[in-house]
């Protein structure tokens, strides 16, 4: 990955974690530049993005400070994407919600157009971008 898309990738998590960009807009700037997909890991705090190619950077993220549940809700989890894409949380929040309500890591698919959220045991909930199905 060069030196300009190490960049970008690392401006989109610094302005997540901030407040500063909606996941829309995240997913619009890694397209642009040939993001192909990124696993956000909430309990490392990193998230790694890819290219087609097989290239990827890892970025460190703010951390979480709840304590991912043992058991993995995906109706919470659904409820909480519904809240951040109305507006009404900032993305630190939804870290903090989805992981207390089980989720350790997602992956986006920028080309998929989806996000995968899932828990320890595996457990998962799919949420297609809006106008993808």
């Amino acid at each position: 990955m060069n030196a300009e898309l190490k960049d970008i990738v690392r401006g989109c998590s610094i302005a997540s974690d901030e407040g500063r960009v909606r996941f829309g807009e995240v997913v619009a700037t890694l397209s642009a530049a040939g993001v192909e997909r990124y696993h956000a890991d909430l309990v490392r705090a990193e998230k790694t993005y890819y290219l087609p190619d097989g290239t990827s950077e890892v970025v460190p993220n703010a951390e979480i400070t709840a304590a991912p549940a043992h058991q993995f809700s995906a109706s919470a989890v659904a409820q909480t994407i519904k809240a951040i894409q109305a507006g009404t949380i900032d993305y630190r929040t939804f870290c903090e919600r989805v992981v207390s309500a089980g989720c350790v890591a997602y992956v986006v698919s920028i080309v998929g157009r989806r996000a995968v959220y899932y828990g320890r045991t595996g457990d998962s909930h799919v949420e297609w971008f809006p106008g993808a199905t």
